[in-house]
């Protein structure tokens, strides 16, 4: 994260609190509670956690990034009742279109996390309509990433984040799954410090 270029004013990387201009947004599709940043979608920076008033629901999210392969073994759990899912997919599926996930028993899952080595990424997912919101914990712990979804490009292209998103971080690398387990703090600091957010 800390090879960050800086090119803030490319599209999916705004310069530091510079969200778009106010406008009539589409309606994005909601975001799913157990996808990762969307394969047809667009990724934010938050500067902090949303009021609780705002929030509609709540996961813990767990993911294993299988050492030297794009798959992902994930454990979801609700909040609220406390009801776990448990499945395997791909990060990057091979196109938009491929199903990504395949639902697993927590027998199975179990199995493969013991047999399958790799860093893991926690967060809580919250929803926020028309976002869903990422809360990291661990070394991450200050990150809050935001994603909306989309069912065609061009509400993709035309949907204006509400306020509160500091950057846009679609087209970041740095801040996908995959690279954020293997990220540690000060790495974290550094890449968020070029978006004009301070870790506390």
């Amino acid at each position: 994260m800390g090879e960050h270029t800086g090119e803030g004013t490319r599209r999916g990387a705004t310069a530091p609190h510079a969200p778009h201009a106010p406008q009539a947004p589409h309606a994005p599709h909601p975001v799913g509670d157990e996808s990762d940043p969307a394969e047809r979608g667009r990724r934010f920076l938050l500067a902090r956690v949303p009021a609780p008033g705002s929030v509609t629901a709540a996961r813990r999210i767990t993911d294993r990034y299988v050492d030297g392969t794009r798959l992902r073994l994930r454990r979801v759990e609700r909040l609220d009742t406390g009801e776990c899912s448990y499945r395997l997919g791909r990060e990057q599926p091979a196109c938009p279109d491929a199903p990504a996930d395949l639902q697993l028993s927590e027998q199975e899952y179990a199995r493969l996390l013991a047999a399958l080595p790799g860093p893991e990424l926690t967060r809580t997912r919250l929803g926020v309509p028309p976002l869903g919101v990422d809360v990291f914990e661990g070394p991450l712990l200050g990150l809050v990433l935001a994603e909306a979804e989309f069912e065609n490009p061009e509400d993709e292209e035309t949907f204006v984040p509400p306020p509160g998103c500091v950057a846009e971080l679609t087209t970041d690398d740095h801040f996908t799954g995959g690279h954020l387990a293997r990220t540690d703090r000060e790495h974290l600091r550094a890449g968020l410090a070029e978006y004009g957010v301070a870790l506390p």
